[in-house]
């Protein structure tokens, strides 16, 4: 993940990709944005073709470094990393959250702050707890908007999972880059208590597959489903997508926390097995895993994977 991930700090145990400077309680919130190297600007500056002719769309750069991080629309209007942060400011400081990773990715393309709800965790079996994470999100590239969205995070094993619905606290704030982006961003503040209410319905969701044994065969189904192979025949499954159904059968089994009493055996070792595949395992490399988690293939196919579970598990 080293040429994804810039720059970044973490709290707390070292983060599984074994990235980033480490800080504490000790540690201020503007020290901590200041070390995860988000102190810098960004800007937009004109394009032109090759003959000289001015176009409609800007490039944004960053202002430390001249570094060109995409191309924008003409009334794309960049939201500062000090701005964003600021959000989280009063929370982290009234002990309602907690930093728990920052940092950019793509060389400043994307910044993000994942932050930990101190509120209790969720238990869905005994020995096994979900914690609740804020995820502010930014993108500097002309791709990404302003996203503040929530995850669990299963403890045992540190996967991102996914939420039981759409969030209705996140959508509320997920906005566009224009001149009202700060304004907007700020809605942040009100959506808490929220958020928690959905995080405790999620819990029940996973609570719900915990309480439902799976078979073999539908173990086999669920998993097919996931990866879009139950409609094939078996001469016309790749030999990637056998692999990959193998590898998620064999997590079933052996994966971290599913050998948990009440865990074993059940739809939601099934959907856990999923998840350590995407957190872990999928794709070439880890070099990208964080941001298709967050943003991209992996956290889609999170979503579907638990959407699939509860109604195969009804």
């Amino acid at each position: 993940m080293a040429h994804e991930v810039e720059k970044m700090v973490f709290a707390g145990e070292v983060p599984w990709h074994g990235l980033g400077t480490e800080i504490d309680d000790a540690t201020t919130f503007w020290d901590a944005f200041t070390m995860a190297g988000l102190d810098w600007k960004v800007d937009t500056k004109p394009l032109f073709t090759g003959e000289g002719e001015k176009v409609t769309h800007r490039a944004s750069y960053r202002t430390s470094d001249n570094r060109i991080l995409g191309i924008v629309g003409p009334r794309w209007t960049p939201l500062q990393n000090r701005d964003a942060f600021k959000i989280f400011e009063p929370l982290v400081e009234s002990g309602d959250l907690q930093i728990h990773t920052a940092g950019s990715l793509r060389n400043g393309e994307r910044i993000w702050a994942l932050c930990q709800l101190n509120k209790q965790n969720s238990e869905i079996v005994k020995g096994d707890e979900i914690a609740k994470f804020a995820l502010l999100s930014n993108g500097h590239d002309g791709k990404l908007a302003v996203h503040f969205g929530f995850t669990p995070i299963r403890v045992v094993c540190a996967n991102t999972e996914a939420m039981a619905r759409d969030s209705k606290a996140s959508s509320l704030i997920r906005v566009r880059h224009n001149r009202f982006v700060k304004e907007n961003v700020e809605a942040v503040r009100d959506v808490m208590n929220l958020a928690n209410q959905e995080f405790e319905a999620t819990a029940d969701a996973y609570r719900f597959l915990a309480s439902r044994s799976i078979s073999s065969a539908d173990l086999e189904k669920y998993v097919k489903i996931v990866f879009d192979a139950h409609t094939k025949g078996e001469d016309e499954i790749s030999t990637r997508t056998k692999n990959i159904i193998l590898k998620v059968t064999e997590l079933f089994e052996n994966g971290k926390g599913n050998d948990l009493v009440g865990v074993r055996g059940t739809y939601w070792a099934a959907y856990n097995s999923v998840t350590e595949y995407l957190n872990y395992t999928k794709g070439r490399n880890s070099n990208n895993r964080i941001d298709s988690l967050w943003f991209g293939q992996n956290g889609t196919m999170s979503r579907k994977a638990l959407d699939q579970a509860v109604a195969l598990a009804s």
